[in-house]
């Protein structure tokens, strides 16, 4: 297919997300700076620590182009950290953090809990096929959504995975698995017509 796919790799899980990336032989390169941005046609926010990633995007000169490149129809998946800054509101941040507003959804930081309250559960998600085993850790946990935000996938009656337009989040961490169906599904969801 010739698309590759950046993780931006300033703080968190970003080798996990590479070394899946590399299990299904997709073309894929850790984002740093701008100028690797401009060679990625996809790009992968993963989990970490959400306020700590704000700042290093704001250090590293990227927060501008990433905005760009999501304004422009770029492809973006969040993970976890990667949700709460793709999200419009957060609730629990910082009060200098930043997000993108990419997806008209309201997040708690930590929302189902610390890291004592991490979880493992299967959730559906019809565009993969059978059930995928999610890792929630210290997750955030979807308030509110907008009119235009579809919803990928529940636990318990509430949204862990959500899509607007170009953007796509999890509250879980799918690099955590063996899966590799909702990466795959990522690389392959989206032309190249941005």
């Amino acid at each position: 297919m010739g698309v590759k796919v950046g993780v931006l790799a300033l703080q968190g899980a970003s080798r996990l997300h590479l070394e899946t990336l590399a299990s299904i032989n997709v073309d894929a390169m850790p984002v740093k700076h701008p100028d690797d941005l401009a060679a990625v046609d996809r790009l992968i926010i993963p989990g970490g620590e959400s306020t700590t990633i704000s700042k290093l995007l704001e250090f590293n000169g990227l927060r501008m182009p990433i905005a760009q490149r999501i304004a422009g129809g770029m492809p973006v998946l969040g993970t976890c950290a990667g949700m709460i800054l793709l999200a419009t509101d957060v609730f629990d941040g910082r009060i200098d953090q930043r997000s993108f507003g990419a997806i008209d959804v309201s997040v708690r930081r930590n929302g189902w809990g610390r890291q004592l309250d991490s979880f493992e559960g299967d959730i559906e998600m019809p565009m993969i096929g059978d059930p995928f085993h999610a890792v929630f850790i210290r997750a955030p946990r979807i308030e509110r959504i907008g009119v235009d935000v579809e919803v990928l996938a529940t636990i318990d009656g509430e949204a862990i995975a959500v899509r607007q337009a170009n953007a796509i989040a999890t509250s879980f961490h799918p690099e955590l698995t063996d899966d590799t169906r909702i990466h795959r599904w990522f690389v392959n969801e989206f032309e190249i017509d941005y």
